[in-house]
C-alpha cells in the first residue's frame, strides 16, 4: 500500500460572503500547521488570488492582529474560476508553482462547488462551510450563522421600544436569500409577531389581517422578522414582485435586498399607514464572533489541517451533533440546508399568538 507523504506547504483562501469566525479559523489552521510543521500560504480575494497568484504566508503571527475580529484578513470576491477563461488550468499552474500539498477553501455552497470541481481534475482540496445563511448541506453549522442570529436578535429586542413609543409596527429584513435560518432564529428569540422566509410564500393579506388583528385586540404595535428572499404566494395581485434584485454575480445568483420597501407599501393598501422598515443587511455579519461561532471556527479549521495531513481530499468538515467530522464535498453540495415547512410553519403559530 502506497504511503501518503506528509504535506510540508498548504494554501487557504476564503470566498463569498464574509463573516464574523473567519479569522479565528484561519488562526486555528496556521498554529495546527506550525504544530505540524506545515508552511501556510493565505491566498488574498477567494478564488481570484488563487488564479492569480496572489498570496502571503500565513504564520501564526501574521493572524495574531485579526483574531477575535470580523471578517477575513485574506480579503474576499465572488470568482468562480468556471466562468473564465483558462481560470481552473491558472489554477492549477500556480498550486505546482507554490509547491502546495493541498488547500482549504473557506465559504458557501458556490465557493466550496468550484473546490469540489476542481478535485475532480485532479486538485487537493477540502472545505470549511462558512455562510450566515447557514444553507450548507450536511452541517449543522457553517461559521458565522450564530453571529449573524446574535446580532440580528439584539436589533429586534432593540427596536421593541421605539416602536411601542410611536405605537408603530415594524418590518426588520435580515439576511437570506435562499434560507430562512436567521429570520427564524432571529424572529423567535427576538420577539417578533410574524416571521416571513423564503421556504414558505409569503400571503400580504394574511400578514395584513394578523397586524389588523393584533391593533383591533389593542396591541401598540407589531414587528415582523422578514427574510431577503422572501417570494409572494401565487395569487396575491404582485406575486412575483417582492424579490428585490440587483445584477447577477458569476454563479447566476442575483442580489437580493430591500425587499421590506415593497412590502411597506402593499400593507399601506390593505392597512391604511404605512409601517416602518428597518434593513439590517450586512450588519448582522460584521463585527466580532460569537464564543460558540470562535470556537466553531477553530475546531473545523484544526480538523481541516488533519483532512490535509491525512491525504483526504475532496472532503468538508462539518459539525454533527457537535462532533466535527468529515463528509464527501458532493454529498454536502447535493442539497441546500433551508427551513423545513413544518419548522417554520410551528414557530408561525407561536409568534402570532396574542
Amino acid at each position: 500500500m502506497k504511503k501518503t507523504r506528509a504535506p510540508t506547504r498548504v494554501g487557504v483562501m476564503t470566498g463569498g460572503g464574509d463573516s464574523s469566525a473567519i479569522n479565528d479559523c484561519l488562526g486555528a489552521i496556521a498554529r495546527q500547521a506550525a504544530l505540524e510543521r506545515i508552511e501556510v500560504v493565505g491566498f488574498r480575494r477567494g478564488w481570484a488570488g488563487v488564479m492569480e497568484g496572489d498570496c502571503m504566508e500565513l504564520r501564526p503571527d501574521t493572524v495574531d492582529p485579526h483574531t477575535y475580529t470580523g471578517g477575513t484578513l485574506l480579503h474576499t470576491s465572488r470568482t468562480n474560476l468556471f466562468k473564465i477563461e483558462g481560470g481552473p488550468e491558472r489554477a492549477f499552474e500556480n498550486f505546482e508553482r507554490l509547491g502546495l500539498d493541498g488547500l482549504i477553501a473557506i465559504g458557501g455552497d458556490d465557493t466550496l462547488g468550484v473546490a469540489h470541481k476542481l478535485c475532480g481534475k485532479g486538485f487537493k482540496a477540502v472545505g470549511i462551510p462558512q455562510t450566515i445563511d447557514n444553507d450548507v448541506g450536511e452541517t449543522d453549522y457553517s461559521l458565522g450563522f450564530d453571529t449573524a442570529v446574535e446580532i440580528a436578535t439584539q436589533s429586534i429586542r432593540r427596536l421593541h421600544t421605539t416602536n411601542f413609543s410611536h405605537q408603530a409596527d415594524m418590518l426588520v429584513e435580515v439576511m437570506g436569500r435562499d434560507a430562512g435560518w436567521i429570520a427564524l432564529y432571529a424572529g423567535l428569540t427576538g420577539g417578533a409577531h410574524y416571521i416571513c422566509v423564503p421556504e414558505s410564500p409569503l400571503d400580504l393579506d394574511d400578514l395584513a389581517a394578523h397586524l389588523k388583528h393584533r391593533r383591533e385586540a389593542g396591541k401598540a404595535y407589531s414587528l415582523v422578522c422578514v427574510s431577503e428572499g422572501v417570494e409572494l404566494k401565487a395569487g396575491n395581485d404582485t406575486a412575483g414582485r417582492m424579490k428585490v434584485a440587483g445584477e447577477a454575480d458569476t454563479f447566476g445568483h442575483a442580489k437580493p435586498g430591500g425587499v421590506t420597501y415593497s412590502m411597506v407599501d402593499e400593507l399601506r393598501q390593505r392597512l391604511g399607514d404605512k409601517p416602518r422598515n428597518v434593513v439590517l443587511s450586512y450588519l448582522v455579519r460584521s463585527g466580532p464572533p460569537s464564543a460558540f461561532d470562535a470556537l466553531l471556527g477553530m475546531r473545523m479549521g484544526m480538523e481541516a489541517v488533519a483532512l490535509l495531513a491525512a491525504g483526504k481530499f475532496d472532503y468538508m468538515v462539518a459539525s454533527r451533533g457537535g462532533d466535527i467530522v468529515a463528509v464527501e464535498l458532493e454529498k454536502a453540495l447535493a442539497r441546500s440546508r433551508t427551513v423545513p415547512v413544518e419548522l417554520y410553519q410551528r414557530a408561525q403559530r407561536l409568534v402570532m399568538v396574542i
